[in-house]
């Protein structure tokens, strides 16, 4: 079976938290609950508007796609020639929430993009895992 160029891959990294979806959810979607563990960010809640994330590395053009409280986020990545999109899907457990994170989009020739967002989003994700412990 061989490889055709419109095969990409995707990053997921799900999460059991001991935090309800709603809290979660203002720290996926407040600027600046968004800027302690992502990037700092004009980010709103809203199908269809464009915002960007910036770090000292450089920046991340996103419009976000979806948005169904406090269920499923999703905006478009397109940094350094990827173009990706994020999925955040949380899910109520007896103890928290589950999170799902996928980044889907990687095509074959961007391996270090893939293996860089493999390591980013876990630190992101600890990352966020500590403002929620913070702001309880």
């Amino acid at each position: 079976m061989t490889e055709t160029a419109t095969e990409t891959r995707t990053v997921v990294i799900e999460r059991e938290l001991p935090h309800a979806p709603e809290k979660i959810w203002r720290a996926l979607t407040r600027p600046h609950l968004i800027a302690e563990w992502l990037m700092t960010n004009d980010f709103q809640p809203v199908a269809g508007h464009g915002f960007k994330l910036s770090a000292d590395w450089g920046a991340v053009d996103c419009t976000v796609l979806d948005v169904e409280e406090p269920r499923t986020l999703s905006y478009t990545w397109q940094a350094m020639g990827l173009e990706s999109i994020v999925t955040w899907t949380l899910t109520p457990t007896p103890n928290g929430t589950r999170l799902r994170m996928e980044q889907a989009g990687f095509r074959p020739d961007q391996t270090q993009a893939y293996n860089g967002a493999k390591f980013g989003w876990q630190r992101f994700l600890a990352n966020l895992e500590e403002l929620l412990e913070r702001e309880a």
